[in-house]
């Protein structure tokens, strides 16, 4: 018998469709699209070898460890099928239950290209001259037996108790049957077995999958409800099964599996996979607090049945200070130090975020990018959404010491670089409170008198967001309640404080900042550095003190790499953004301020950001777009309403349109100013008129501005007459005396 196969279409890949899988990428097309998907219940993992498990050591974060809270909201959005799946930003598939009785195979068998002896790891029960190899047998190159036959037949009774209906699927630990429970009202259960039970390495990984599951209940892990021996009916010995719930619906791996009109595999939307990703990630951070490794995260082991995720095929669990017992990788999502250095935290969360590029976009993730990312050249989406790329760069990062500490801390940064991508693709800010910064301290830039100058570097490291106060710190509650705000007399109060916490430490380097003490600041920071304290938190000031000082560029390369550790993080973009434009960046910095202030409205710097940038770079009508998105609720939209103006100005004089000079006027009747303010900008106003009407392309004079025709003699009387408006209104007779001279300076020429 042959198998027929036909090319996988994958970009990059060469393999074959065979079986239902490709023998490359391990993906396959979904007979019917999502939503009324035909699919297993259990997505049995293929392509596991064994490897060397040692506890990982952890050194040198640059990142807060252990922390526990989440900005993922909870809140029901429209449009989300439920509040958590999405987390109340996306609206996701719902993938129908699937009655089990329509799940069992009509022909179980394990794809010869999965047969590997168990002593030797050689292939084994292979065809041959187009004869079907066999499934059970000896081992050509050593002798040992193996069985690759299900054990359990339709109708067989297992521990008088579990009713055999037939195989569901087949993994790289067992085979896995549908079962009634006669004892508990006929409900529907799942054995899972051993692949081969000559196997010792599965054996003792379904021993440590009893021992370790009895305790574990989440509502995002299957359930386990017994562990029982039925005999092998090839042998008589006995053989251990795994009793879990049902899961009926669709892996992650089958979701992924769609293709094209081209028959390129369709990744899912990256909000889609995001939100997948941070529901899931609770689970991994329940069983790490366990002490427990899952080591085989992958989208075969995640199914979505209706509105919730569960992760399944838990076999390569195991415990945290397990030294000795083979482990269990998949090529292509586990990490490069698996073999030498074992599992950890760090080389699970390196899985999920590898699973996460999968769900994204197409590359060779077996192959050529087997531990690394394709560069973002070649991935559109990465160039589209920089933070994404960062969280995925930081996830996978080739020391394990530079990945994220733990699920929570991924947790947090995902559902911000979530925020930022539903932000990009609804046109709508989606804010949230930050759990690791404070707001701004204040705004900086807004001042439409300055415009469009760049805001002085020290001003802006001043008005910057700072870390928040770790409340685990002995000082918390002391900091928390000081409000002195003179540096000076803060430094005095701090040298008080009988504990030289760390946060003390940091209040005490910030004012030193701002004082201008900075080589004190930097000792400060150093011995915090050489101390059990140091993370990302002495990047951040260092590059305060750098931006303080007015070295923009030393400041920019360390804002790059807060933004690098806490891509999810508003603050670190947009210190990234200021810094660059000081530098001299502002084609930088204009993508980093969008980002900021496309997601959330309450960073003001940012928009003010993002109008200077955009008109220094030629982008007026952007600009001023960035002007307008500043909201009326917000304490700087007139600020807004008069940079906005300014920048009409800008743009008619450099254009020579009066066009933006027109609406200028209009804007500053609509804005409602005192006479003096009203004044003052319409001077602004007629004095680019009157610039364009003196210049060699002169607008036509039946063109008004202010309801002032563009005539030099007419915007010369319009300007003389608000010259003096200001002259009643001054508040001494020298500047009186000044305004009134202007007036007269501008007055047409009259020979009367």
């Amino acid at each position: 018998m042959t198998t027929v196969t036909r090319s996988c279409g994958q970009p990059g890949c060469s393999g074959s469709i065979a079986d239902g899988y490709c023998d490359s990428c391990g993906l396959a097309p979904l007979p019917e699209a999502p939503g009324g998907i035909a699919s297993g219940p259990i997505g049995a993992g293929s392509g596991r070898s064994a490897g060397t498990a040692r506890s990982g050591a952890l050194s040198g974060r640059q990142g807060r460890r252990g922390s526990s809270r989440s900005s993922s909201g909870s809140t029901r959005t429209a449009g989300s099928s439920r509040g958590r799946l999405g987390a109340g930003l996306v609206s996701i598939p719902e993938v129908p239950y699937r009655d089990p009785s329509t799940a069992v195979l009509a022909d179980p068998r394990v794809p010869e290209r999965d047969r590997f002896c168990s002593n030797c790891s050689k292939p084994v029960g292979r065809g041959r001259a187009g004869a079907p190899g066999r499934a059970d047998g000896f081992c050509g190159n050593c002798g040992t037996g193996y069985s690759f036959t299900p054990k359990l037949l339709s109708g067989d009774l297992v521990a008088g108790q579990y009713e055999v209906l037939g195989c569901l699927a087949h993994g790289g630990l067992g085979w896995v049957y549908l079962a009634r429970d006669h004892n508990v009202s006929d409900r529907w259960v799942v054995l899972k077995g051993l692949l081969d039970s000559g196997d010792a390495d599965a054996m003792a990984a379904a021993a440590a999958e009893r021992q370790f599951l009895a305790g574990v209940e989440h509502p995002n892990i299957v359930k386990i409800f017994n562990f029982v021996r039925h005999p092998d009916p090839r042998t008589g010995a006995p053989v251990g099964y795994i009793v879990m719930e049902y899961i009926g619906g669709a892996s992650l791996k089958e979701l992924r599996s769609a293709r094209d009109e081209s028959n390129a595999l369709r990744p899912l939307p990256l909000p889609q996979a995001l939100a997948y990703i941070l529901e899931i990630l609770p689970a991994l951070g329940y069983l790490h607090s366990m002490g427990l490794l899952y080591c085989d995260f992958k989208p075969d082991n995640v199914i979505q049945t209706e509105e919730q995720l569960k992760l399944i095929d838990l076999g390569a669990v195991r415990r945290m200070d397990d030294q000795d017992s083979t482990g269990y990788k998949t090529d292509g999502y586990c990490a490069p130090e698996l073999e030498a250095d074992g599992a950890s935290v760090e080389s699970d969360l390196f899985t999920v975020a590898r699973t996460l590029a999968v769900l994204s976009f197409n590359f060779d993730y077996r192959g050529l990018h087997r531990y690394s990312l394709p560069p973002a050249s070649e991935v559109p989406l990465l160039e589209q959404f920089p933070s994404f790329h960062r969280l995925l760069d930081r996830a996978t990062a080739a020391e394990p010491s530079e990945r994220f500490a733990s699920a929570a801390e991924m947790g947090e940064q995902l559902t911000g670089v979530l925020r930022e991508v539903v932000a990009a693709q609804d046109a709508l800010p989606h804010p949230a409170v930050s759990t690791v910064f404070s707001g701004e301290r204040s705004a900086f830039g807004i001042d439409p008198a300055t415009w469009p100058a760049v805001p002085d570097a020290a001003v802006i490291a001043a008005g910057l967001p700072i870390p928040l106060i770790d409340p685990g710190d002995p000082a918390a509650r002391l900091l928390a309640t000081t409000t002195v705000a003179d540096p000076r007399q803060l430094l005095q109060a701090l040298e008080s404080v009988p504990s030289s916490s760390p946060e003390v430490m940091f209040a005490r380097v910030r004012a030193r900042i701002e004082i201008g003490h900075f080589d004190l600041a930097a000792a400060d920071l150093a011995a915090l550095e050489a101390s059990e304290h140091a993370d990302w938190r002495i990047i951040w000031h260092r590059a305060l003190a750098a931006l303080a000082a007015r070295e923009p560029a030393i400041a920019r390369e360390l804002f790059d790499t807060v933004y690098y550790l806490l891509p999810g993080e508003h603050a670190g973009k947009l210190a990234f953004a200021a810094a660059a434009e000081c530098a001299g960046d502002t084609r930088t910095a204009a993508r980093l301020y969008e980002q900021v202030w496309r997601t959330d409205h309450t960073y003001a710097s940012a928009a003010f950001g993002l109008v200077r940038t955009r008109a220094h770079g030629g982008d007026i009508d952007g600009a001023i777009a960035a002007a307008e998105s500043v909201p009326a609720s917000s304490s700087h939209h007139l600020a807004a309403q008069l940079v906005a103006l300014r920048t009409q100005i800008s743009g008619g004089l450099q254009g020579h349109d009066t066009t933006y000079l027109i609406a200028a006027g209009r804007r500053l009747d609509a804005l409602g100013l005192d006479p003096e303010a009203q004044a003052r900008n319409g001077i602004a106003v007629l004095n680019a008129a009157l610039t364009l009407a003196t210049g060699s392309a002169r607008p036509p004079a039946t063109t008004r501005v202010l309801e002032c025709p563009c005539d030099e003699a007419a915007l010369r009387r319009a300007l003389e007459a608000r010259y003096r408006k200001l002259a009643r209104l001054a508040p001494d007779r020298v500047t009186r005396r000044d305004l009134v001279n202007q007036a007269n300076a501008i007055r047409p020429v009259s020979w009367v």
